[in-house]
C-alpha cells in the first residue's frame, strides 16, 4: 500500500501532478482501489478532503470512480507536508483550447496517482 504521513491533515483533489511550491515531493501511481481506501480513511478518520478540480468533466468522472463526491472547485492550492494530493492525470495532453467531455477523458485514458511533500 501506497504510504500517507501518519500526520496528513488534509487530501486534496488535484487534476494535473502539479509542484505548487518548493520542497521534496514524491509522486506514486495508484490503483482505483488505493485511491478509494485513501479516501475512505480520510473520511473515516474526519480529515479534511477538499476538490481543487477545475473543469466538471473532471469532477464527474472522478466522483464516479472514487465512489466519493468530488465537486469542481477551481481553487489554488498550496501543498504542505501536512497534505496529501489524489491526482487525476491523464495519459496524454489535450488539445490547447479544448475542454473535454467525461467520454472523451475515458477514451485518453488517465492515471491516479499520490502526491506527497516531505520537505
Amino acid at each position: 500500500m501506497n504510504k500517507i504521513p501518519a500526520d496528513a491533515k488534509s487530501l486534496t483533489f488535484l487534476n494535473a501532478a502539479i509542484i505548487t511550491a518548493h520542497g521534496t515531493f514524491e509522486f506514486q501511481k495508484l490503483l482505483l482501489k488505493e485511491a478509494r481506501e485513501i479516501v475512505a480513511g480520510f473520511y473515516e478518520a474526519n480529515r479534511k478532503i477538499q476538490s481543487a478540480i477545475g473543469h466538471a468533466a473532471t469532477a464527474e468522472l472522478m466522483t464516479m470512480l472514487l465512489k466519493f463526491p468530488v465537486p469542481q472547485n477551481r481553487i489554488d492550492f498550496i501543498q504542505t507536508t501536512k497534505d496529501a494530493a489524489l491526482v487525476f492525470k491523464l495519459k496524454k495532453r489535450a488539445p490547447e483550447g479544448v475542454v473535454l467531455t467525461r467520454e472523451e477523458l475515458e477514451e485518453i485514458g488517465y492515471e491516479l496517482g499520490l502526491l506527497t511533500r516531505s520537505a
